[in-house]
């Protein structure tokens, strides 16, 4: 498919202008100002509107087995969603049981992914350690494009990595030119203050943020922080919720450490009144981890973002319906830990960035796209409009309205945690791979048109591979 978008405006993170913008075989192949249409070429017309890079959504669970029931959003009817919110492509997770094998992990994950109609790579969590993990890493980053591992630093007796688990893969990441990432939580503190809380008898959605306080965040965000610091490893840190990681991160990135930080739209606009509900559906439908926090940490987490501190925006989208969460209706251990917002989060961003002037719009395409696209090394094929990019782009209308709801959204579940949220600006036409996948408010994917997207090890690796090469074997080396 051959498709020209005229009479936009280009927005890039680093700058904006006038110009069409040519695709043609999955590629953009030409920007210019008065871009001539050729027969059979599909037209769009982006007067009085923004052309932007696809969004990057760097943290999603889609189809992920947890706490005993599985998400109920899988990779198919994610990704679709996604597109219908202008967001074109998603880093999910692979995360091994303990035990289990990396691999037979990994690929198992790929098989589920293959019915997305987005494209998609994966972060692969470390969730125990032997030698057999120390050689897994290498094939992951040397023959599948893996270049980032992912710790949870919380879920005593199920995925947690302790701090054994930790200093190895970070060394061993290190070695291999990857990334670490951790989701930040003292597991330990959590699941002595949960045993606490329930003794007291709070059974209900409110004992979950109690059991989960800004400070066992802050000291295990501390933690990786200073444990990456020694070893020279860069970090990344997933979903912060409160002013105590973000100082951490503030403070490493003061001193010159290379440390990136997350947060998540809804960490950025819900406050933790919402499991005060005494409806327990709507209070359990916020149940994720880290909970949502006081209001005086959202105010924090946009001044992170603003400083640039905070780097990217995600949704941790990991749908769970009520008929799940219900597990946990006189337990709040047991309500699976988990919410949605990939279809919402680019337009709620717009609504409360930069419809604010919290964000402008090249800031608003940094934080949306682009950082992470160049965080975990796929950066200018994504994030980004420009010749020889991907052609993953979402045509932004700023004058469009509506009102998120669960009954009318794209998403597999049956809350929002954005209900009733009224925004002006989204897409009105998404492109992925070359193809228009959204337009006119509809859908029109095809099952498993997505691709798995190899994201290339950082500086260093494929030297040492090469100088292995010239006094052994000949290494084959992916790029």
């Amino acid at each position: 498919m051959t498709i020209l978008i005229k009479g936009g405006t280009i927005v890039n993170a680093e700058q904006s202008f006038r110009a069409d913008v040519l695709c043609q075989d999955g590629k953009i192949v030409a920007l210019g100002e008065t871009l001539e249409r050729a027969s059979g070429t599909k037209l769009i017309d982006a007067g009085g509107q923004y052309v932007m890079p696809g969004g990057i959504d760097p943290h999603t669970h889609m189809q992920l087995p947890f706490m005993g029931t599985v998400a109920s959003e899988d990779f198919y009817s994610g990704t679709a969603a996604g597109l219908a919110g202008g967001t074109t492509m998603i880093i999910d997770f692979v995360i091994p049981n303990p035990q289990q094998d990396i691999l037979e992990a990994y690929h198992q994950w790929r098989g589920w992914a293959e019915k997305s109609v987005a494209d998609y790579t994966f972060h692969v969590a470390i969730t125990w350690w032997d030698e057999t993990v120390h050689a897994a890493m290498e094939t992951l980053v040397r023959d599948f494009g893996v270049n980032s591992f992912k710790h949870f630093m919380a879920y005593k007796g199920a995925i947690m990595a302790d701090d054994e688990i930790l200093v190895n893969s970070f060394t061993r990441a290190l070695e291999l030119g990857a990334i670490v990432t951790v989701h930040a939580e003292n597991g330990e503190l959590v699941y002595r203050l949960q045993q606490s809380i329930y003794e007291k008898g709070i059974r209900g959605p409110e004992g979950h943020p109690l059991s989960r306080p800004p400070e066992v965040e802050g000291e295990a965000a501390n933690r990786a922080i200073r444990i990456a610091e020694v070893l020279g490893v860069p970090l990344y840190v997933v979903h912060n919720s409160c002013r105590q990681s973000l100082e951490a991160i503030t403070r490493a990135r003061n001193e010159g450490q290379r440390v990136f930080g997350e947060v998540l739209a809804g960490h950025l606009l819900i406050d933790d009144s919402v499991y005060r509900d005494k409806n327990f559906d709507r209070a359990a439908a916020h149940v994720m981890s880290p909970p949502f926090r006081a209001k005086e940490h959202q105010e924090a987490l946009w001044r992170g973002l603003q400083s640039g501190n905070l780097q990217t925006t995600a949704t941790d989208h990991c749908c769970f319906c009520a008929e799940q969460k219900a597990a946990g209706k006189d337990d709040f251990r047991l309500i699976p830990n988990g919410t949605g917002g990939i279809e919402n989060r680019m337009e709620v961003l717009w609504e409360h960035g930069v419809r604010t002037g919290r964000l402008t719009m090249n800031e608003f395409v940094r934080v949306t796209s682009t950082n992470a696209a160049q965080i975990f090394n796929i950066y200018p094929r994504k994030g980004s409009i420009s010749v020889g990019a991907d052609a993953d782009i979402v045509v932004w209308d700023p004058a469009a309205t509506k009102t998120i709801s669960a009954k009318t959204h794209h998403q597999k579940v049956d809350t929002n945690i954005f209900e009733g949220m009224k925004v002006t600006g989204g897409a009105s036409h998404t492109i992925s791979r070359g193809k228009l996948v959204y337009s006119g408010g509809e859908l029109d994917v095809e099952r498993g048109a997505g691709r798995y997207v190899e994201r290339p090890p950082f500086a260093g690796y494929y030297d040492a591979l090469k100088l292995k090469a010239k006094h052994s074997e000949p290494v084959a080396v992916r790029r």
